[in-house]
């Protein structure tokens, strides 16, 4: 995780960073998804932020970890899903300090 880092953002009152500078096409963020079960989902605490960081690709629901679960929505994202490989791509270049952002409203794929 040394190339981003977990700083403020709207999230849980977190965001993700670029801890260097990102090429347009380059894999920012590798993800570490949980696949869950109905019952480990509804097992988890409800007062607790991990059901926030649940998602649904191709049927099967999934945990986000850190940090991808603190990437912002943005309806101007400098990233992209790709959920083939787990990673969120650079859409273009990305300074050091800037935060990683992705359109969530395509999150979820049945």
């Amino acid at each position: 995780m040394e190339d981003v880092i977990i700083g403020k953002g709207n999230l849980w009152g977190k965001g993700v960073y670029a801890n260097r500078n990102f090429k347009k096409g380059e894999a920012v963020i590798q993800y570490h998804l949980k696949p869950l079960t109905e019952k480990e989902f509804e097992d988890l605490p409800g007062d607790q932020e991990d059901k926030t960081f649940t998602h649904i690709h191709w049927g099967q629901r999934y945990l986000y970890s850190e940090p991808e679960r603190y990437v912002n929505h943005s309806e101007n994202p400098n990233t992209v899903q790709d959920l083939t490989k787990k990673q969120d791509i650079a859409l273009r270049g990305i300074a050091k300090g800037e935060m990683i952002t992705c359109d969530h409203t395509k999150d979820d794929i049945s």
